[in-house]
Parts: structure tokens; C-alpha cells; sequence
């Protein structure tokens, strides 16, 4: 889908289109190297990654979900997604079953110490909010504008 630019969207005249600092694409990905190092400050004592941190947030938002469901929330792919959950499991916060209504499915579910692994790690959206120096309104807004930006690239892609 192309996409012609208005007056609005435009980089001042004159402005070099391929420079480095006028890439938005590199304002998302440089930001998101800093709340990676943010996030890695924060879950370093619990031995988890960012990504082990996003699958536990959809369990603890619905517990016993197949593989597939979690792959749609966090827009990965089964071959990435299976190693970090067989990591989870090997730490016992989550257990894999498959499904007895359907063998090719695999249910995720938490364990007692994935559920408590919960109220531990309550703190890290505030913490990443202040490391971010903005407002919760500031913060909300960036958050909408950004789904909404995925959402338009998806289509487009």
C-alpha cells in the first residue's frame, strides 16, 4: 500500500530524507533498545527476559491458553515462542499439557510459583513509566498511538 506524503508529514525543505536522525523506523528501534535495558534492570533478579516477562502477563491475564493464542498476543512465531516457554517451564513457573480434546494443542498454564511470580513483579510498569520521565496521560497516549500505528502496518504489509 503506497502511501503519498502531505504537507503535514513532510521533513522540513531540504531536509536529507536518508539521514540516520531523520528515520522514524530508528526512533522506534533505538527507544526500544532503552526500555529493553530498562526492563532487563528490572527483571534481572528474577532471572527472567522480556519476553519470558510478556508471556507471563498473558497468563496472568488468562491463565491456560494454548500455544497458538499466546503466538497472536505477542506477534510471535510458534519456533520463537516454544523455546521461552520451555525455559519457563524448566524454572517451574508454568506447566505445558497437551490438550486432551485435541492432541495437537498445547495448553500453557501458571504454576503456584508463576501466579506469585505476579504481585513480585507489580512494581515494573510503574518503574518503567518513571524511567520514561512522562506522564501516565503522556504515557497512555504514546501507548494508543503506537497500537494504532501497528495496526495501520499490518494492514499495509
Amino acid at each position: 500500500m503506497k502511501t503519498s506524503p502531505t504537507s503535514s508529514n513532510r521533513l522540513p525543505r531540504g531536509a536529507d530524507k536518508q539521514k540516520l536522525e531523520n528515520q522514524l523506523c530508528f526512533a522506534l528501534y533505538s527507544t526500544l533498545l532503552g526500555v529493553n535495558k530498562v526492563y532487563r534492570s528490572l527483571l534481572r533478579d528474577f532471572d527472567l527476559t522480556y519476553p519470558q516477562y510478556l508471556v507471563l502477563l498473558v497468563l496472568w491475564e488468562k491463565d491456560r491458553v494454548n500455544v497458538s493464542e499466546i503466538c497472536d498476543q505477542l506477534y510471535l512465531e510458534t519456533t520463537t515462542l516454544t523455546p521461552l516457554l520451555k525455559r519457563l517451564e524448566a524454572r517451574g513457573l508454568i506447566s505445558r499439557k497437551r490438550s486432551t480434546e485435541d492432541e495437537r494443542q498445547v495448553i500453557v498454564g501458571l504454576t503456584d510459583e508463576g501466579r506469585a511470580l505476579r504481585q513480585q513483579l507489580k512494581h515494573v510498569p510503574d518503574c518503567l513509566g518513571a524511567a520514561m520521565g512522562g506522564s501516565l496521560e503522556e504515557i497512555i497516549e504514546l501507548r494508543n498511538k503506537l497500537t494504532k500505528v501497528r495496526s495501520h502496518l499490518f494492514e499495509a504489509a
